[in-house]
Protein backbone atom coordinates (compact mmCIF):
# COMPACT_ATOMS: atom_id res chain seq x y z
CA UNK A 1 0.00 0.00 0.00
CA UNK A 2 1.06 3.57 -0.51
CA UNK A 3 0.90 4.58 3.15
CA UNK A 4 3.18 2.50 5.37
CA UNK A 5 2.77 1.94 9.08
CA UNK A 6 5.24 3.87 11.23
CA UNK A 7 5.94 2.15 14.53
CA UNK A 8 8.19 3.34 17.35
CA UNK A 9 9.01 1.15 20.36
CA UNK A 10 11.50 3.01 22.60
CA UNK A 11 14.02 0.55 24.02
CA UNK A 12 13.63 1.59 27.66
CA UNK A 13 9.89 2.42 27.81
CA UNK A 14 6.95 -0.01 28.02
CA UNK A 15 5.09 1.56 25.13
CA UNK A 16 4.65 1.56 21.43
CA UNK A 17 3.56 4.49 19.26
CA UNK A 18 2.27 4.16 15.73
CA UNK A 19 0.93 6.21 12.86
CA UNK A 20 -0.69 5.37 9.55
CA UNK A 21 -2.24 7.65 6.92
CA UNK A 22 -5.30 6.59 4.94
CA UNK A 23 -6.57 8.02 1.68
CA UNK A 24 -10.11 8.01 3.08
CA UNK A 25 -12.07 10.41 5.30
CA UNK A 26 -11.85 10.25 9.10
CA UNK A 27 -15.47 9.11 9.36
CA UNK A 28 -14.81 6.05 7.20
CA UNK A 29 -11.63 5.03 9.01
CA UNK A 30 -13.31 5.50 12.41
CA UNK A 31 -16.43 3.60 11.29
CA UNK A 32 -14.26 0.63 10.29
CA UNK A 33 -12.89 0.58 13.87
CA UNK A 34 -16.30 0.54 15.57
CA UNK A 35 -18.63 -1.47 13.32
CA UNK A 36 -18.16 -5.16 14.10
CA UNK A 37 -18.78 -6.48 10.58
CA UNK A 38 -16.28 -4.01 9.14
CA UNK A 39 -13.72 -4.61 11.90
CA UNK A 40 -13.77 -8.38 11.33
CA UNK A 41 -12.86 -7.89 7.68
CA UNK A 42 -9.58 -6.09 8.24
CA UNK A 43 -8.16 -6.65 11.73
CA UNK A 44 -5.01 -8.75 12.01
CA UNK A 45 -2.66 -10.64 9.74
CA UNK A 46 -3.74 -11.57 6.22
CA UNK A 47 -3.75 -15.29 6.97
CA UNK A 48 -6.37 -15.21 9.74
CA UNK A 49 -10.14 -15.07 9.75
CA UNK A 50 -11.87 -13.15 12.51
CA UNK A 51 -15.00 -13.99 14.44
CA UNK A 52 -16.57 -11.27 16.58
CA UNK A 53 -18.13 -12.67 19.76
CA UNK A 54 -18.97 -9.31 21.36
CA UNK A 55 -18.39 -5.76 20.16
CA UNK A 56 -19.90 -2.81 22.05
CA UNK A 57 -17.97 0.29 20.92
CA UNK A 58 -19.33 2.73 23.48
CA UNK A 59 -17.88 4.13 26.66
CA UNK A 60 -17.97 1.22 29.11
CA UNK A 61 -18.66 -1.39 26.40
CA UNK A 62 -16.58 -4.51 25.92
CA UNK A 63 -15.37 -6.62 23.04
CA UNK A 64 -14.08 -10.07 22.28
CA UNK A 65 -12.88 -11.42 18.95
CA UNK A 66 -11.12 -14.59 17.85
CA UNK A 67 -8.55 -14.98 15.08
CA UNK A 68 -8.47 -18.41 13.42
CA UNK A 69 -5.61 -19.85 11.42
CA UNK A 70 -6.39 -23.42 10.45
CA UNK A 71 -7.43 -25.19 13.66
CA UNK A 72 -5.61 -22.66 15.88
CA UNK A 73 -7.59 -19.90 17.58
CA UNK A 74 -6.32 -16.75 19.31
CA UNK A 75 -8.82 -14.79 21.41
CA UNK A 76 -8.59 -11.13 22.39
CA UNK A 77 -10.78 -9.01 24.64
CA UNK A 78 -11.01 -5.61 26.22
CA UNK A 79 -13.08 -2.69 27.40
CA UNK A 80 -13.82 0.57 25.61
CA UNK A 81 -13.14 3.33 28.14
CA UNK A 82 -13.77 6.36 25.92
CA UNK A 83 -15.36 6.52 22.49
CA UNK A 84 -15.65 9.92 20.78
CA UNK A 85 -17.18 9.66 17.32
CA UNK A 86 -14.67 10.28 14.52
CA UNK A 87 -12.02 11.44 17.01
CA UNK A 88 -10.76 9.10 19.69
CA UNK A 89 -10.82 5.58 21.14
CA UNK A 90 -9.37 4.56 24.52
CA UNK A 91 -9.52 0.88 25.32
CA UNK A 92 -7.80 -2.04 26.96
CA UNK A 93 -6.45 -4.95 24.93
CA UNK A 94 -5.74 -8.44 26.24
CA UNK A 95 -4.58 -11.63 24.54
CA UNK A 96 -6.55 -14.23 26.48
CA UNK A 97 -3.65 -16.72 26.45
CA UNK A 98 -1.60 -14.16 28.43
CA UNK A 99 -4.06 -12.58 30.90
CA UNK A 100 -1.30 -10.99 32.96
CA UNK A 101 -0.56 -8.57 30.12
CA UNK A 102 -3.30 -5.99 29.60
CA UNK A 103 -2.42 -2.97 27.51
CA UNK A 104 -4.02 0.46 27.55
CA UNK A 105 -4.41 1.73 24.00
CA UNK A 106 -5.54 4.96 22.46
CA UNK A 107 -6.22 5.85 18.86
CA UNK A 108 -6.67 9.36 17.50
CA UNK A 109 -8.25 10.05 14.10
CA UNK A 110 -7.14 13.33 12.48
CA UNK A 111 -8.47 14.83 9.26
CA UNK A 112 -5.84 15.63 6.64
CA UNK A 113 -6.20 17.78 3.52
CA UNK A 114 -7.87 16.11 0.56
CA UNK A 115 -10.34 14.05 2.61
CA UNK A 116 -7.61 11.88 4.11
CA UNK A 117 -7.06 10.61 7.67
CA UNK A 118 -4.11 10.09 9.97
CA UNK A 119 -4.49 7.41 12.61
CA UNK A 120 -2.07 7.75 15.52
CA UNK A 121 -1.93 5.61 18.60
CA UNK A 122 -0.08 4.55 21.66
CA UNK A 123 -0.13 1.24 23.50
CA UNK A 124 1.09 1.14 27.11
CA UNK A 125 2.27 -2.27 28.35
CA UNK A 126 2.91 -3.49 31.92
CA UNK A 127 6.63 -3.84 31.11
CA UNK A 128 9.19 -3.43 28.34
CA UNK A 129 9.51 -7.23 28.31
CA UNK A 130 5.79 -7.76 27.64
CA UNK A 131 5.86 -5.20 24.84
CA UNK A 132 8.91 -6.87 23.33
CA UNK A 133 7.17 -10.25 23.45
CA UNK A 134 4.26 -8.89 21.39
CA UNK A 135 6.72 -7.44 18.88
CA UNK A 136 8.66 -10.73 18.72
CA UNK A 137 5.41 -12.56 17.98
CA UNK A 138 4.78 -10.55 14.81
CA UNK A 139 2.64 -7.66 16.04
CA UNK A 140 4.17 -5.11 13.64
CA UNK A 141 3.56 -7.34 10.62
CA UNK A 142 0.03 -8.08 11.83
CA UNK A 143 -0.72 -4.37 12.24
CA UNK A 144 0.72 -3.55 8.84
CA UNK A 145 -1.28 -6.36 7.21
CA UNK A 146 -4.41 -5.21 8.99
CA UNK A 147 -4.09 -1.60 7.89
CA UNK A 148 -3.41 -2.69 4.31
CA UNK A 149 -6.59 -4.77 4.51
CA UNK A 150 -8.40 -1.73 5.94
CA UNK A 151 -7.34 0.24 2.84
CA UNK A 152 -8.75 -2.54 0.67
CA UNK A 153 -11.98 -2.70 2.70
CA UNK A 154 -12.50 1.07 2.42
CA UNK A 155 -11.77 1.01 -1.32
CA UNK A 156 -14.39 -1.74 -1.82
CA UNK A 157 -17.04 -0.16 0.37
CA UNK A 158 -16.70 3.48 -0.64
CA UNK A 159 -17.22 6.54 1.48
CA UNK A 160 -20.21 6.89 3.74
CA UNK A 161 -19.50 10.55 4.49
Amino acid sequence: MSNPLTLNAPADEPLMEYSRDFDFPVHDVFRAHVEPDAYAQWIGPQDVTTRIDRFEPRTGGSYRFVHSRGSDEYAFRGVFHTVRQDEFLLQTFEFEADPEVVTLEYSTFTALPGGRCRLTGRSLYPSVESRNQFLANGMEEGMSDGYNQLDEFLARNGSTG
